[in-house]
């Protein structure tokens, strides 16, 4: 379970596909402290986990499997040697849960087609597909590539959210562009309401 307060943007250090899987190595550093093989990470939102991490200078090189499922359903099929990452480690029990609860299960992905500065703000608008587009209301909560925002305003197709400087410089959507392609997870509470909603009215 994650909050989407993203802790820091790794880098993409190697991509090696086989028949089984895509090896998929992360340079980090406040994220790598204290990592090791079995540990839960989220990178752009998904929860993955580290089956290596190899020592560096200024941090660990982390290693992650990932199955074609995974994929296929994230903007990793998108990645490239050297992209940026937004990584956030497991949440803690015993401390302030800042953001919202976030499972690090990717729902979909979602292509930018608005961003644009506004005035020291940023405006980002996201189209998404119907599935992904019922669960997204005004004032709720999202994590787009893992991090946790705020809906802003909501069309038929698409959203807006405002981007705070503070998002903007320490994650990696200062390198986003219109076209691009996020993750997306949509807040949880909407589908157990509606899985519950359902059931009431089959009984």
């Amino acid at each position: 379970m994650f909050t989407g307060i993203v802790e820091e943007t790794g880098r993409v250090a190697r991509l090696e596909p086989s028949a089984r899987s895509i090896r998929m190595s992360v340079h980090a550093q406040v994220c790598a402290q204290g990592m090791k093989a079995g540990d839960s990470l989220a990178v752009n939102g998904c929860c993955l986990t580290v089956v290596k991490a190899v020592p560096k200078l200024k941090g660990k090189l982390l290693q992650f499997d990932l199955l074609h499922e995974t994929w296929q359903r994230t903007n990793f099929q998108f990645a490239k040697v050297g992209s940026d990452v937004n990584l956030e480690r497991a949440l803690r029990a015993n401390g302030r849960m800042d953001g919202h609860f976030v499972t690090g299960h990717i729902d979909g992905l979602g292509k930018i087609i608005r961003w644009e500065r506004a005035g020291t703000d940023w405006v980002l608008e996201i189209e998404a597909a119907p599935e992904l587009m019922r669960y997204v209301v005004f004032k709720g909560s999202i994590a787009v590539d893992g991090i946790s925002l705020t809906v802003a305003a909501v069309a038929k197709k698409s959203f807006r959210i405002w981007i705070i400087p503070h998002t903007y410089e320490v994650t990696n959507l200062r390198g986003r562009a219109v076209g691009d392609s996020v993750c997306l997870e949509t807040d949880i509470i909407g589908k157990y309401v509606e899985k519950f909603v359902a059931l009431k009215r089959r009984s």
